[in-house]
């Protein structure tokens, strides 16, 4: 049962849709959850768990808005629809100020894709082209612009290709990739 769970996005989106109205907050877990399965393709992981996991890592924050709850709160909800531990573990481990070590490549791989997947995804908003030719060196100049998506924490982003073993650039160009095919999705040119 937990197994076909942790699989069933359909399950996955539907927690997502019955806690986040905002149309932006969805956006931003769709493309943290395609960053998460590019990475999981690569590592011949499981993509639909791990993007699941993706998928349902801030699906409580218009709920629990706070640092004290979120996503400790959010993540007693998903106990309750039955998501096993290292899967709500996973989520936790997102959320630097619970200070939980990632050990896992899925849990050092959703901390290093939440924060770029949504400074990467602002980047394409302000582009024409959205986000075809986007560049690593065009994100880096835009991370250097505190005012630019002031809510994306830079030294999150910074802190995330280190725990993957990878070059920032390198980083960026992947997620960069993983973001193109649902482009449309994230309300990108396609």
């Amino acid at each position: 049962m937990a197994d076909d769970l942790v699989r069933d996005r359909d399950a996955a989106w539907g927690i997502v849709c019955e806690h986040i109205q905002s149309e932006a907050l969805r956006r931003h877990c769709r493309a943290v959850e395609a960053s998460v399965r590019w990475y999981a393709r690569q590592a011949g992981a499981d993509e639909a768990a791990w993007g699941n996991v993706a998928l349902l890592h801030d699906f409580d924050w218009e709920i629990h808005p706070t640092l004290e709850q979120h996503p400790q709160a959010g993540e007693a909800i998903l106990a309750e629809h039955g998501y096993p531990d290292w899967f709500r573990h996973a989520i936790l481990t997102h959320a630097n100020h619970l200070e939980l070590p990632r050990e896992t490549p899925l849990e050092r791989t959703l901390f290093a894709c939440d924060e770029l997947s949504g400074f990467v995804h602002a980047c394409g908003l302000v582009r024409p082209n959205g986000l075809e030719g986007l560049e690593p060196k065009s994100v880096k100049k835009k991370l250097k612009q505190p005012s630019f998506a002031a809510g994306v924490d830079r030294d999150d982003v910074y802190a995330g290709p280190e725990l993957l073993g990878i070059e920032l650039d390198d980083h960026i160009r992947n997620v960069v990739a993983a973001l193109q095919p649902v482009a449309g999705e994230l309300g990108l040119p396609a």
